[in-house]
């Protein structure tokens, strides 16, 4: 029962974040530029990690009931995304002549702030890791509940970490600033998606 409940919890917890959402572009997109991306990843899966063990403890089933907070995180996580895209389609119409891949200048404490931003003023985040992963890891008791958590953190940190490692390995394909082009604006579309479908 115990590898069942460990599994179901890598399972559970790579479908959810598998999915390109604010976090998953913004390590995408500097690791290409490899731009402080191991710091990123590291941050991405830290806040999983303690997200996910605090939804497993049962605070998950508290915010699920609380409409308010669920409706303030909604606008507050839409209007961050609605600016976020808005930068990246900035980005994708710049001049060809500018090397995109040679941008990086963002300084560390930019870099982090901007991941603690797609991170905690995300609500897809909390709704994936607290209330959906905290819910489903209800039907199984004491150390399986445990288990549970430790295979969806153990996906999640995998997750980020390979997220990480190939976008070092896409360079090649991003010399051409219309293959940046079309990041940027990918980028762009996935964040205003996201911020739709939260007002929504």
């Amino acid at each position: 029962m115990y590898h069942t409940a460990f599994l179901t919890g890598m399972g559970t917890s790579a479908g959810l974040i598998i999915a390109i959402g604010a976090q998953n572009a913004y390590l995408l997109t500097q690791s290409v530029r490899r731009n402080h991306y191991v710091t990123i990843a590291v941050i991405c899966a830290i806040f999983d990690v303690l997200f996910i063990s605090v939804g497993v403890a049962g605070v998950g089933t508290f915010l699920n009931g609380s409409p308010l907070l669920m409706k303030i995180a909604a606008w507050g996580g839409a209007s961050f995304l609605f600016f976020y895209g808005l930068m990246s389609f900035r980005s994708a119409f710049r001049k060809n002549t500018m090397n995109l891949l040679e941008q990086t200048d963002d300084s560390l404490k930019k870099v982090i702030v901007t991941t603690l931003a797609v991170t905690v003023l995300n609500p897809h985040v909390y709704i994936d890791t607290i209330v959906l992963m905290g819910g489903i890891s209800a039907q199984f008791e004491s150390y399986n509940r445990l288990m549970f958590a430790i295979g969806a953190c153990l996906s999640s940190v995998i997750w980020f970490y390979l997220l990480a490692v190939a976008g070092t390995k896409l360079q090649g394909i991003f010399r051409k600033p219309v293959t940046w082009k079309l990041l940027d604006g990918s980028v762009g579309t996935v964040m205003w998606l996201i911020g739709l479908s939260l007002i929504i």
